[in-house]
């Protein structure tokens, strides 16, 4: 696909930033749906509180697992077909900074948060811009992974993530 630059105001873009960022909200969305309001969503949220009760409550684990899993892969490699759209080129390492970049983002907005990790991500690439305007492009990673520093100490849970008590 041929990059178009596209103005929106003061901010100029390309049609195929606006074609990711529109697809990865619809992937969220989606997945947000998928998770919250049907069958097996809630038996997802069940084995992630408790695999036992869950199975003892008549819950196919094993085949919930299998789909929890293929669903994670088919987002994987819609993230993959996505950013490689943009790229040049691709190289069997293209992937690891933004492998990297979205586990602060999701750390960012709250581990187990579907948009907190679309905003954390949204947060990221604007530190990330906004650093190598105004400082140097080689800082950027080093700035990045500060955030994911000083939010670990700072609020663990996340940007919307809940504190919740560990019962031992």
């Amino acid at each position: 696909m041929r990059a178009v630059p596209v103005a929106l105001g003061p901010i100029t873009v390309t049609n195929v930033k606006l074609i990711d960022l529109g697809a990865a909200v619809l992937l969220m969305v989606g997945l947000t749906v998928l998770v919250r309001h049907t069958r097996v969503g809630r038996a997802m949220r069940a084995l992630s509180a408790n695999l036992d009760a869950a199975r003892l409550m008549g819950v196919p684990t094993n085949r919930i697992i299998a789909v929890t899993f293929g669903l994670g892969s088919a987002l994987a490699g819609a993230g993959g077909v996505l950013f490689g759209i943009d790229q040049p080129a691709i190289t069997p390492l293209t992937g690891v900074q933004p492998g990297l970049k979205a586990f602060v983002a999701a750390v960012l907005g709250g581990i187990g948060n579907i948009p907190g990790a679309m905003l954390g991500g949204l947060l990221i690439g604007l530190v990330e811009q906004l650093s190598s305007a105004y400082l140097s492009s080689s800082f950027a990673p080093a700035i990045v992974f500060s955030i994911l520093v000083l939010v670990l100490l700072v609020r663990p849970q996340g940007l919307l993530g809940k504190v919740t008590r560990e019962k031992v």
